[in-house]
């Protein structure tokens, strides 16, 4: 029976790209020569550090373009608010949201379902999989879910006939 994946991933390696680009666009900036200004990333969460509100935006700013830059789409980055991280200086922590939650799940199903498509969605672990006796019937599933708009980016992968 034909089926495909909705999920919700990052290119981890676009990702990685795009903080170095960033990091190299701060280290050149005449606004930024002399402040103690930094990018660090553990590959699960991105962290700003900076002497004041101004560089901290400013380098925010700089990270989501070179982000989107790279194709990675602004919903799966969440930005939380600065806070003292000591010595004068301020944190803002970034962090890279994969994977659909079961909120945004239960949407993708209630959008689906309420469609009317001879589709059968599914929850299994952090994505949505559909399966159906056509073809025809998923690429208009597809379509259908593109053109709604929820809380986190989304791919549609792994289909087989």
């Amino acid at each position: 029976m034909p089926s495909f994946d909705i999920v919700s991933e990052l290119d981890v390696q676009e990702v990685d790209n795009a903080i170095n680009q960033a990091r190299k666009e701060v280290e050149g900036r005449y606004d930024f020569k002399g402040s103690k200004s930094e990018i660090q990333w553990d590959k699960k969460e991105i962290t700003l550090l900076a002497e004041d509100d101004y560089k901290v935006e400013a380098m925010g700013g700089i990270l989501q373009t070179k982000l989107h830059r790279r194709g990675i789409d602004i919903k799966a980055v969440k930005f939380e608010k600065p806070e003292p991280a000591g010595g004068k200086m301020l944190r803002q922590k970034v962090t890279l949201v994969q994977g659909i939650d079961r909120e945004v799940a239960k949407d993708i199903l209630k959008l689906i379902k309420d469609s009317k498509l001879k589709v059968q969605p599914s929850i299994a672990d952090d994505k949505v999989k559909v399966s159906s006796k056509s073809i025809d019937e998923l690429q208009e599933c597809i379509a259908l879910v593109k053109g709604g708009s929820f809380a986190v980016p989304l791919q549609f992968n792994n289909m087989r006939s």
